[in-house]
């Protein structure tokens, strides 16, 4: 086989791309595709048939691996778009639900559809009575993330009339279904990790309001629920519902290519989500203002990150997508600071920390140049903190959101007419062919 040198990209025209292979002289052409916004993209699908090499791109950062309609995001300019809808439009003016919708079927929903929609997910919130005693297999001290993985995973053994992904009734029964009974399941992990009660979901309230329900209300007591508290979790449900093909997504992507049932998928992306380079960014912002501790200490911290010889970062600030501000972050700032005043808790220590910080970020030029901005973690982080849920419930919530993108994305994949297993390829470095040799000669 020939050495390959290099391979240089040579023509840059609208429609295709010729790159040259310097061992042989030999050209080669490729198309390039033009989505309807976005970076164009050279269509590399004949590359090893025509040129016999692959590409090595670790952790696929400039390899699109589908063509989707659903999300798409502009780090530079700071854009995120559901179905082309601007996200900051959808969390001022929708709910949780109507966004749902919009993802699963491309349209916003009629006043008639979103009703329809609304009785379809409030009557499958209601989990098997089976289901139940599966929790008890768990140590107490079980990590809520570790019950769902297990939970989710479980829902095929349940549900066998909604694991046909050819059927594409069953495949909206089961993305229903999902949607329905993923706060539910999310409550009673939480209830099983303080040896509460389960509470039984009530068909009557609101998504948001209903997971709240779930999770603080006991028996002994009526449940009042805060609208500020409420809407705070609706907009963190809509900013959370899909980001794109980000890890956990292309693991749903990547189970169901092989054809794997849609609990399955969605557990493999619970269990992605779960490591804390990808869904536990918020926990790591709590972590972070419990090690500052005071207002006090808020210049030293501030020191040590710009120091480039200190390993210490600010939690929350940046983005590895937005190169600008994150516009989920604009919206949950308010939101932040609503709930803050509606639960009274502007002289809570630590999230008196946090608001220094953040208003030190904003106006300090060494921030600002480098548009560290606070994003949607640092402020989901404080006003989970502030609602009461234990950092060990933050990924969970991420997963209760996120499980309508990683629904549609599947969907979409299976309707997909190009949609092949997965199989991506390796650059080998491991020792060539060598000859085997019997035990008592090594």
């Amino acid at each position: 086989m020939t050495q390959v040198d290099t391979l240089e990209k040579t023509n840059t025209k609208s429609d295709t791309v010729t790159l040259i292979d310097n061992a042989t002289g030999k050209q080669y052409t490729f198309p390039v595709l033009h989505g309807s916004t976005g970076p164009r993209v050279i269509d590399t699908r004949s590359l090893y048939s025509e040129t016999g090499m692959f590409t090595y791109d670790p952790g696929y950062t400039s390899t699109g691996s589908c063509d989707s309609k659903i999300t798409f995001i502009d780090g530079d300019k700071g854009i995120l778009l559901h179905r082309g809808y601007r996200i900051e439009d959808l969390a001022e003016n929708c709910d949780f639900l109507e966004v749902c919708y919009l993802l699963l079927h491309g349209n916003l929903p009629t006043k008639k559809e979103h009703e329809g929609f609304v009785f379809t997910i409030a009557h499958h919130t209601m989990v098997h009575e089976k289901l139940r005693t599966f929790y008890n297999g768990f140590r107490s001290d079980a990590h809520p993330m570790a019950i769902m993985c297990g939970v989710t995973g479980a829902l095929s053994a349940f549900y066998h009339d909604s694991t046909d992904i050819r059927n594409p009734r069953q495949r909206e029964i089961a993305s229903h279904r999902l949607i329905a009974k993923m706060p539910t399941m999310a409550a009673m992990a939480y209830k099983y990790s303080v040896g509460e009660p389960f509470v039984y979901p009530c068909n009557d309230l609101k998504y948001a309001e209903n997971f709240l329900r779930m999770v603080f209300a006991v028996p002994t007591q009526d449940f009042k629920i805060d609208p500020a508290v409420a809407r705070a979790m609706d907009k963190i449900f809509i900013l959370h519902a899909d980001h794109e093909q980000n890890a956990s997504t292309s693991t749903v992507r990547l189970a169901g290519s092989s054809h794997a049932n849609p609990f399955a998928c969605i557990a493999a992306g619970i269990a992605s989500l779960w490591g804390p380079a990808h869904g536990g960014a918020n926990e790591a912002v709590i972590r972070m203002l419990t090690e500052i501790g005071s207002v006090d200490r808020v210049g030293e911290f501030i020191r040590r990150a710009k120091d480039p010889n200190d390993p210490f970062r600010l939690m929350g600030f940046g983005h590895r997508v937005y190169k600008n501000y994150d516009p989920r972050a604009k919206v949950l700032q308010k939101s932040a600071h609503e709930v803050l005043d509606a639960l009274g808790m502007q002289d809570d220590p630590l999230l008196k920390l946090a608001i220094e910080l953040e208003r030190i970020a904003l106006e300090d030029d060494y921030f600002v140049e480098r548009k560290l901005f606070p994003n949607v973690d640092f402020y989901s982080g404080i006003i989970l903190k502030a609602i009461g849920f234990p950092m060990t419930m933050f990924t969970v919530l991420f997963a209760v959101a996120r499980t309508v993108g990683w629904i549609a994305q599947w969907q979409e994949m299976i309707e997909d007419p190009m949609q092949k297993i997965g199989r991506p390829r390796q650059l080998y470095s491991g020792p060539a062919e060598r000859p085997f040799l019997p035990m008592e000669q090594r």
